[in-house]
């Protein structure tokens, strides 16, 4: 039996699949049939697609992404990051040197409603009052649309703002580093102090609650 199943981050952009199995006919040459192919949800954090059994060869499986530029880290810690404008949940434009004078918990995520990214939201729902304690605001930024950040919101009782990144424009711009080779966004986070320094830059794509533990530890030492 050849393997017929791979799992790929749903955010590639173009995925183009085929799958051939070959039936023995006597001694004549085997002849190619062409198995439907499913997609489906995974319980990881992208795409799973699969095929029935294939006897005799494997499945031929091609996937092609669009170019993708991997841009290396540009804000680190001591660094004052580029500001920007985007929208909220509201579709109202949301500037970062609004919240100067006091610190900023800003952080990347691939995408809304993906299992890691409710977990990382419903985990700094889940602790939002420490982080008003500290008197920190809490900000979320992804490519999704602010009708999508509204429903992402409205579901999980989200009591922070969600910012659209229209092609991912400002994440680019911060040099946000991808995983798996680019083909998924990056979860990274970044504490910023009240003079609009950053003072820590965590990624870890999945421990997504981590997050919220590590940030909180830096805002403790602020």
């Amino acid at each position: 039996m050849a393997l017929t199943s791979i799992t790929v981050p749903k955010y590639l952009l173009s995925v183009a699949v085929s799958s051939t199995t070959y039936n023995k006919l006597g001694g004549a040459e085997p002849s190619p049939i062409k198995t439907p192919l499913s997609v489906a949800k995974s319980q990881f954090y992208g795409i799973k697609i699969s095929s029935s059994t294939a006897r005799y060869a494997p499945a031929s499986i091609l996937i092609r992404p669009r170019r993708i530029t991997i841009v290396a880290g540009k804000v680190s810690k001591g660094s004052v990051p580029p500001s920007f404008n985007l929208k909220d949940q509201d579709g109202k434009m949301v500037s970062l040197s609004k919240f100067k004078g006091k610190p900023v918990v800003l952080y990347f995520y691939p995408a809304d409603e993906s299992p890691g990214c409710t977990k990382e939201a419903c985990a700094f729902r889940d602790s939002y009052e420490k982080f008003k304690k500290a008197g920190a605001e809490v900000i979320g930024i992804s490519g999704d649309s602010p009708d999508s950040h509204k429903a992402f919101a409205k579901k999980y009782r989200l009591p922070f703002t969600l910012l659209s990144d229209d092609g991912n424009k400002v994440r680019k711009e911060w040099g946000v580093p991808g995983d798996f080779f680019g083909s998924l966004p990056g979860r990274e986070t970044y504490v910023i102090d009240k003079k609009g320094v950053v003072q820590l830059v965590y990624n870890n794509q999945f421990q997504p609650e981590k997050h919220v533990d590590e940030t909180l530890k830096m805002l403790q030492s602020l």
